[in-house]
């Protein structure tokens, strides 16, 4: 598969950026929409874009780098060398919730009830960017003899960027359902966190590119964190919620 769509005088178009930005766009109109429906001035979601997407880039390379600092200490000019691989998920949504809560608190808006509205547009284009790693031939797991494996460098093997693809999909249709069901502001972000965190794990056990940290793949331990706390945290709002109906 060749990951370069075209070219624009000399330039490389990728499909990797191409469907990554297409996932942006389909995010932040689908954000734009449930805003508008909530009595929110929608241009907010424009303005939170504007500042957590270019940060959820910076933190994605960050993350990666740190990961891979053995690498990156003698090779500093390739640190913003972003075109060459190396944008991690999980520091991405780092910097953009972080960007997101300092945006909200400035703008006297709810964080929680802004990340209820962002959820299902960070996951589904979580879904469609993963397309982008098929194209680049990467983000794939081991040899596989199973029907739906993939060819690559001669060798089948797991589509772990498909079943996160899927996964991803499916969060965001139960997220969808589940958002005019919420008992408490918080909850759609919080079911976000857990939801795409177990499928997570249990992918990320079958990839040959994971980050390690301390023998473990840092992604896997991310995830077991974040299942962790932000369960903590749903399992709190909702006993405190039962608490106020109760009065």
């Amino acid at each position: 598969m060749d990951p370069i769509a075209f070219e624009v005088f000399g330039l490389s178009i990728r499909w990797y950026g191409i469907l990554l930005s297409a996932g942006i766009l389909i995010g932040i109109l689908l954000a734009y929409r449930e805003a508008k429906k909530l009595g929110y001035n929608p241009e907010i979601i424009i303005d939170l874009a504007l500042w957590c997407v270019p940060m959820a880039v910076v933190g994605a390379r960050a993350y990666y780098v740190i990961f891979e600092w053995n690498y990156y200490k003698n090779n500093l000019g390739e640190i913003i060398n972003i075109r060459g691989g190396g944008l991690a998920i999980h520091g991405a949504l780092i910097a953009a919730v972080a960007t997101g809560y300092i945006i909200t608190r400035i703008k006297k808006l709810s964080f929680w009830e802004m990340a209820d509205i962002a959820a299902p547009s960070i996951i589904i284009g979580q879904a469609i960017g993963r397309w982008g790693n098929f194209m680049n031939n990467e983000a794939h797991g081991g040899p596989t003899n199973l029907p739906w494996g993939i060819m690559v460098d001669g060798i089948k093997v797991h589509p772990t960027f498909l079943y996160e693809s899927v996964w991803n999909l499916l969060v965001f249709i139960f997220l969808m359902l589940y958002r005019n069901k919420k008992k408490a502001n918080g909850e759609v972000f919080l079911l976000y966190g857990i939801l795409y965190s177990v499928g997570r794990f249990f992918i990320e056990g079958l990839r040959t590119d994971s980050l390690y940290v301390f023998g473990m793949r840092t992604a896997q331990l991310i995830s077991i964190l974040t299942i962790l706390i932000f369960g903590c945290i749903f399992m709190y709002n909702r006993i405190r919620n039962n608490k106020k109906e109760e009065y």
